[in-house]
């Protein structure tokens, strides 16, 4: 931690399409290597597909999408007194929306034989419709939270 001051939030650039910052994040977590029009290319791909299958405003049904991948408790190790205890913890909303994004791109990129733009279509689409794998795995880090209240005392 730092001991002469805090860390200040930078505002992020938006997208030049949307002018949306969540589709910049979007952009910016699917992106490798720096290669940053691949990933936008992939990105608004995925947007137009989400128009094509839903016919509703593809961005309104990124952010319920989005909404719904957030996990809002999570489990971290807690050392006290020679034992370790799985703690359940709160999850502030920029760390949600890291993790919902990150699995997205994880479990899109796991999806083999699909187009990425197809892929990531799919995922957002199985999340609007509280299915699919990321939604499955929200539920996991509840439950592991759910599981272990017990300890929940030994967050401070």
């Amino acid at each position: 931690m730092a001991r002469r001051r805090r860390a200040t939030k930078r505002a992020h650039m938006t997208d030049p399409r949307f002018n949306s910052e969540l589709v910049a994040k979007v952009i910016r977590t699917l992106m490798k290597s720096g290669k940053k029009t691949i990933a936008e290319r992939i990105v608004y791909g995925a947007i137009e597909e989400l128009a094509k299958e839903t016919g509703k405003d593809p961005l309104e049904v990124m952010d319920a999408a989005i909404n719904n991948m957030k996990p809002k408790v999570e489990v971290k190790s807690r050392r006290i007194g020679g034992a370790t205890y799985p703690v359940p913890v709160p999850i502030a909303e920029g760390r949600q929306l890291a993790l919902a994004l990150r699995w997205m791109a994880q479990y899109a990129s796991g999806r083999r034989g699909v187009p990425m733009p197809r892929a990531v279509a799919l995922e957002i689409i199985d999340a609007y419709n509280n299915t699919g794998n990321v939604l499955k795995k929200r539920d996991d880090t509840h439950k592991m939270a759910q599981a272990n209240k017990a300890f929940a005392h030994y967050a401070f």
